[in-house]
């Protein structure tokens, strides 16, 4: 381990973890918590205990981070590269002169310049290692249908490389009371009279009758997840949901060695907004459950946030990234349960196939048809 220190917190990639038996690098092994040497097979134990775990966990009041009053001891100076094509940063080794971006596949090259970043809070080790995890994404790409046989290729090769990364996200903690007004809706029913194919017959018709209402609900929110980066695209990693946090470890750069970590792009007062976006959306939930009746009308909505919270934490996900007629399609597993989601290309062939096949069946069953009717 390095022995410099700003007094904010050493750089991740300033921390090594020699083997003791022949001086290698150790890694972190996906599903336990213990480093181990690729080569002589050494292993190394990472330390816990639950009163480390409780107070490493504890969150920041987020008005003191919005007025960049946060202790020293909550920053740290990170060295990222960049990578211009589509925006992601994400720590590597120093040693590294040049690299591939984890995200789009482009070549980058290091900067050695560093930045002040809150420091992580705690991290979600991976549970599943490159194999586990390549084995899924090879599931998941078999499932797709008009998917490019080049693609189907990609999903049997052994030669297909995964990126573990850490991928940073905002958890955010509110008590909320909200004031609402609206509309309740009941259903009921008249009878008309109507004519059909010259016949006279009687149907029910569903009306409503609105009634004008107001009320109050409060939720306590805990947890709630902002992905504090855009080098993905949300709906994918939204979709790998949910994570069980109750794995979580304090950060330790142990958990680390050997994956690659992303820095932050999203700060924590746009990652408010967004996570006060996606609390707005299961207050309407609330309000609507409390309107009851079987349609409801929202006017309005006023909430009160208390006791706000939050705490930086890394998760795990592996990640591949397909070139297929010059463009990047993007494959994402969660680390710790296996859950696939990605872009995906598609066989305008197989779709043309597909087509034609069906017009085929179509016309085939109209011919028999009219000679059955003859």
């Amino acid at each position: 381990m390095s022995d410099t220190d700003s007094g904010a917190g050493a750089p991740i990639d300033a921390y090594r973890f020699p083997c003791a038996q022949c001086g290698a690098q150790l890694r972190f092994t996906p599903g336990q918590r213990r480093l181990t040497c690729q080569y002589c097979g050494y292993e190394q134990d990472i330390p816990h205990s639950e009163e480390a775990r409780d107070a490493a966990l504890e969150t920041l009041d987020l008005r003191d981070a919005l007025a960049n009053h946060l202790p020293p001891d909550a920053i740290e100076e990170t060295r990222v590269l960049s990578c211009d094509n589509c925006g992601a940063q994400v720590q590597f080794d120093p040693a590294q002169h040049a690299a591939q971006c984890p995200f789009c596949g482009s070549p980058v090259v290091t900067d050695t310049g560093t930045q002040r970043q809150i420091k992580p809070a705690a991290v979600l080790p991976f549970n599943l290692d490159e194999r586990e995890a390549h084995d899924a994404m090879r599931k998941w790409l078999g499932r797709l249908w008009f998917a490019p046989s080049k693609l189907k290729q990609y999903a049997r090769s052994d030669g297909s490389r995964l990126d573990g990364l850490y991928v940073p996200y905002w958890s955010f903690n509110s008590d909320t009371r909200s004031r609402y007004s609206g509309q309740r809706g009941d259903a009921y029913y008249e009878s008309r009279s109507v004519t059909r194919n010259g016949k006279r017959t009687t149907e029910q018709v569903r009306k409503i009758r609105w009634t004008p209402v107001s009320g109050r609900v409060s939720r306590k929110f805990s947890d709630m997840l902002i992905m504090a980066a855009q080098s993905l695209p949300r709906k994918y990693v939204r979709a790998l949901e949910p994570w069980m946090l109750g794995e979580l470890a304090p950060y330790d750069p142990q958990f680390l060695s050997g994956f690659r970590a992303e820095g932050y792009t999203v700060q924590l007062p746009e990652g408010h907004v967004l996570a006060i976006e996606r609390m707005d959306d299961v207050i309407k939930q609330d309000v609507r459950r409390d309107i009851g009746g079987d349609e409801q009308r929202i006017s309005s909505v006023d909430t009160e946030h208390e006791n706000e919270r939050f705490k930086h934490l890394l998760l795990p996900i592996w990640m591949a990234a397909y070139m297929y007629q010059g463009k990047t399609y993007r494959f994402v597993v969660n680390g710790q349960t296996g859950k696939v989601q990605g872009e995906r290309p598609w066989s305008a062939w197989k779709i043309a196939g597909a087509v034609l096949v069906v017009a085929i069946a179509a016309g085939a069953y109209l011919y028999l048809s009219q000679i059955a009717g003859k």
